[in-house]
């Protein structure tokens, strides 16, 4: 989706709320990231989606980085979202994980540089975003081996949030941003 106003078109004019994450977007990223500045476009949806990003991405989760970031990516390659794959990549390097694993993330059953934690939960992950079957009670039982209860609240967050932006930016067209060069 093209950002800038069209001929005749009064320029965005963002609060400065929304201007203060750009900023530090941008100290973070070295770029304002273009899905910051759609939601941008509804501060108050922008803010809260902002807050609930912060709380499933904070230091002290159930969910270690490592394994957030591999989530976030097979979550965003289920959804076409290249976007996402892109920052999600850059994330999952940055976190400790091989090139060699991102590059194996969609096959990760077959694979052996993957825990049988990580596997869990990359399989609830693949249930949760494919609308084909539901979580059954063996799914659970297997999350239940590596995760507590609110380890598996906090990853069926995670993984909601990650269909809602990765669906949103796919449907908006929202190409990468070049950060990452393997996407996995």
């Amino acid at each position: 989706m093209n950002m800038e106003p069209k001929e005749g078109e009064n320029h965005i004019s963002y609060p400065w709320y929304v201007k203060l994450f750009f900023w530090n977007q941008k100290r973070r990223y070295g770029q304002v990231l273009e899905p910051a500045k759609l939601w941008g476009r509804t501060p108050k949806v922008f803010a809260a989606l902002a807050l609930l990003y912060g709380a499933l991405d904070r230091k002290n989760t159930p969910i270690e980085p490592s394994l957030r970031s591999l989530v976030t990516v097979r979550v965003s390659q289920i959804n076409w979202c290249e976007f996402c794959v892109d920052i999600n990549s850059m994330m999952v390097l940055r976190r400790g994980n091989s090139e060699e694993k991102l590059a194996s993330l969609a096959h990760f059953r077959d694979c052996d540089l993957f825990t049988d934690r990580e596997k869990s939960a990359l399989n609830y992950a693949e249930i949760v975003t494919f609308s084909d079957r539901q979580v059954e009670s063996e799914d659970r039982e297997w999350l239940a081996q590596h995760f507590s209860d609110d380890g598996i609240i906090e990853l069926t967050g995670l993984i909601a949030f990650q269909n809602m932006s990765s669906k949103f930016n796919a449907a908006l067209g929202v190409p990468p941003q070049g950060f990452c060069k393997l996407k996995g």
